[in-house]
Parts: C-alpha cells; structure tokens; sequence
C-alpha cells in the first residue's frame, strides 16, 4: 500500500516451498555488545514492522461520508476471523488451567509457587493446545526436507517465552515481547485471514493482544508475580508496554490509507491525557481503551498519589500536543527501554522466523546507556592465540532505530516521520488538581537508581517524595525525557 509521499510496510509472509529451513530458535544476546547487533538484525526488523503496522490500524479511521470511524474495545465494529477465534480459544484454555493450579496459601516473601504449577502444566500440554487451536498447514509447515524441523519448534518457544519466568515468579517486558513475536511469526506463516491493510491487524490486537493482557493481568494478581527487570518509580510500567502504544493511537487523529500517521492532535472527543490521574476517567475510558485499561490495572495493584509510584505515565499526561505525539513517543520509549536494553532482550531466542542475520539495509546504532546495561565482553589474553575470539568493534555513528530516520535516502517505513523526543517539550505547570493530590513532578534532586548487572532495580517508591509545598515545572531525571 502506498501512501502520498512513502511506503508502508507490512511483515512479510512466506513461501515455504522456497528453500526455508525451521531451525530450534536459541540464545544470541549474551554481552551488552550483542544489542547493538540485535538492532541491525532481521529480526528487529521485522519485530518494528509488525508493531508499527499493529499500530497504524488503531488509529480511528475517516470514512468516505465525512465520519469517523473508532476502533474501542468491544467493538461490534470488527469481526473477528476464524484464526483470531482461535486463539480465542487457546487463551482460555490457559484461563482454565488457572484452576488446576490454585495458589499456595503459605507464607511467602516473593511470588507465589503455585506459579511453576501452572506453567508446568502449560509446557506439558503445549503440543495439544497448538495442534487443537492452530491450522495444521501452520503448525506443521515444513520444507521439502522431511527430516527438519517444522514450523510448531519454532512457535512453541515464543508462545511459551510469552508467560513469565516460572524460575524467578516474574513476568515483565520480554514476555509481552515473546508474545508479539508469536503473533508475528503466525502472521509470518500466512496464520491469518487475508484481507484489506489494517482489518486483519486491528482484529489481532482487538481480538488477540488485549484478552491476552487480560490473562497475563490474572496470572499477576493470582500469582503475585514479581515485575522483570523493574525500573520501579522510573519505569512506565512494571509489566507491559504495548497497552500504551495501541491505546494511544485508538485515540489520536482519524486517518485514511494514504495519510501519513499524525506526529500530534487528538480525535476531537478523546479525553485529556491528565485523565489518567482522575479515577472517575481511568474507570470509565479503561473498558474501551488500552491505554486506560492498563492505567486501571496500574490502580488496581498499587496504592498511593500516581505521581509517586508512576511518575513516567504522569509527565506523560502532561503534554499538550495530543495522543498522537503521545503515540509518537510510545514507539520511540518502546525501541529504547524494550528493544534496547540487555535485560529485557537478553533472553530472546532467534530461529528463522525472527533471524539473528543482519540485515544489510540496516544502519549500525552507536553505543548508549540502554546497549551497555550488561555484561561486558572479557579482554582475550594475549597468549591465546590469533584463533581466539575477538571484541566486536565499537558501533559506529548511526540512528539507533531506523524507522526514526528522516529523509530520503533512508529505508522505507511505514508513515512515522521523524521522531524527536516529544516529552520534554511540554510539561504541566504547578501541581495536579486531581482528587488524586501530590506535587506536580517527580521530585528534584533525586537521581535516578543505576541497575546493577541484571539491570533490575527495585524502586525506591518510599523515598520518592516531593518537597511541601513544592510548584511550578519540577523535572523528572528519567533520560528518555532529554531531546535525542
């Protein structure tokens, strides 16, 4: 599909009886180095398509009568196709098993145990909830050579990657990741319905992504599941991401096929972002909208004034300039904190639907804070040898992301533009006049807690109070808030 002035690109499905090889999808991200690499892959690619093209089908949608069309939650606006349905289904089913492994009622410091029942169950049980919720043109792709591995190796690695750890009772970021590379590798295996740009992927994440949010919002409450990786107070979410990506587009400008997705502005009757702060406003936009909807989980397992345990989503609410900067910033947050850090994306697995090769349109992103939040290669010794391993070259200059990129001679992607670090630009002044209280900003003076080699920090929410009687324009130290 084309639009006035770039292309808009779509993951690409695939040929099978071309020559493709399923290969057991394995560890690649060992040091810090290895997510620079990672950012140059094929899978990174591929991985920001499928978002972006997720993305761009939430936008409310101009109808040729003048109207506008808007894509909530519940929607009797999109049907759901026969692949959607099942996975429906096949969610459910994890829903059910919640039953066989009630939780454990005795004293415990962390997550509950009972957790490593249920995920126990799962993996015993992978194989059948595939086979009796995926087509088996899907699940047993294979190529000519009938010995290889078929498509379901591949499959059942995000789709069991997509639940947390039942090693350390905790779900974060990763897992969501492992989730959307399972819808893209479905997509990938030509796993869903054929139809005009944007109604297949608004099905998925209307249908799919948000019940799935929903299992995962049980699994943490029933489960007590500890945040992966936190940030604590200067993340904007213990647990997921994308919630915010999708559900701030469902609320920025209505567009066309061939408009370019707005940088800013809102859909005339959307809700101020400050709403978030307002529990009448959270409760009622949350059954309509992902972004509120993960707002209200926010409130349902955490206590206190939200500037003080979510002071990230707080500064957000602040801008002025609409639900599509937000939404512009989202993507950019998400390449950051997700895509770019070591532990989050250290324990992703690369097969041949999400490649470690490189891909060679790809420019190489300098290093950064987010690349270096891990293990360090070890100097080689000089008696080992000319055969030893040697370090990577420092990256070079270049744009982390390159869907980021302006101008001509940069790849094609889809209808973004330019991105240049919004939040800063616009912030609130004095303090909020929600029922919620609190000072207006994060608290000076506080500086922001440096991970430790797994780059988790629990959050030091105690200490994150505000001066009395502190007004005007009080700044976060989160990085992401600097122009870049």
């Amino acid at each position: 599909m084309t639009t006035q002035s770039n292309t808009v690109r779509i993951l690409p499905t695939m040929d099978l009886p071309v020559g493709h090889r399923f290969v057991e999808p394995s560890k690649k991200i060992n040091e810090s180095h290895d997510v620079s690499a990672f950012l140059t892959s094929r899978a990174y690619t591929d991985i920001m398509t499928f978002l972006l093209q997720l993305n761009r089908s939430m936008f409310p949608t101009k109808l040729p009568d003048g109207s506008t069309q808007t894509w909530p939650l519940n929607t009797d606006a999109v049907q759901f196709s026969t692949p959607v349905r099942q996975l429906q289904q096949l969610l459910a089913k994890l829903e059910d098993m919640m039953k066989e492994a009630p939780p454990d009622t005795g004293p415990r410091r962390f997550g509950n145990i009972s957790f490593r029942r249920w995920y126990e169950i799962v993996e015993d049980r992978v194989s059948d909830l595939l086979k009796e919720t995926l087509s088996t043109e899907v699940l047993q792709a294979r190529t000519a050579d009938a010995e290889g591995l078929t498509a379901e190796a591949e499959l059942k690695a995000y789709f069991l990657g997509s639940w947390g750890s039942a090693q350390r009772l905790d779900y974060g970021t990763g897992h969501e990741l492992s989730f959307l590379a399972f819808l893209g590798a479905l997509w990938k295996l030509n796993g869903f319905s054929k139809s005009e740009p944007g109604v297949e992927e608004r099905a998925i994440v209307l249908g799919v992504i948000q019940p799935y949010l929903n299992l995962v919002r049980s699994l943490i409450k029933t489960y007590t599941l500890e945040p992966a990786g936190s940030h604590g107070v200067w993340g904007l979410d213990d647990h997921s991401f994308v919630p915010y990506i999708f559900g701030s587009a469902q609320f920025s400008p209505a567009i066309n096929d061939t408009d370019l997705t707005p940088e800013e502005g809102s859909l005339p009757d959307a809700p101020d972002p400050g709403g978030v702060v307002k529990a009448n406003i959270v409760e009622r936009e949350r059954e309509t909208n992902l972004y509120f909807s993960a707002i209200g989980f926010i409130n349902d397992v955490k206590k206190g004034p939200f500037w003080e345990h979510s002071p990230m989503l707080y500064d957000i609410s602040g801008i002025r300039a609409g639900w599509g900067k937000i939404n512009k910033g989202m993507l950019k947050m998400y390449n950051a904190e997700v895509l770019s850090k070591f532990p989050v994306v250290q324990h992703f697995p690369f097969g041949s639907l999400f490649s470690w090769e490189q891909d060679p349109s790809a420019i190489r992103p300098p290093a950064t804070a987010h690349t270096k939040s891990g293990p360090q290669a070890r100097p080689v010794a000089p008696e080992s040898g000319p055969a030893s391993a040697t370090p990577r070259p420092v990256p070079g200059a270049g744009t982390k992301a390159p869907w980021t990129s302006a101008g001509p001679e940069t790849r094609a992607a889809p209808p973004m533009g330019p991105t240049a670090a919004p939040w800063a630009a616009t912030r609130r002044e004095g303090p909020p006049t929600s029922t919620l209280g609190g000072p207006a900003r994060t608290p000076t003076g506080i500086s922001r807690p440096q991970p430790g080699p797994l780059g988790s920090t629990k959050a030091p929410r105690a200490s994150a109070t505000a001066p009395a009687g502190s007004t005007g324009d009080l700044h976060t130290n989160a990085p992401w808030t600097k122009p870049g």
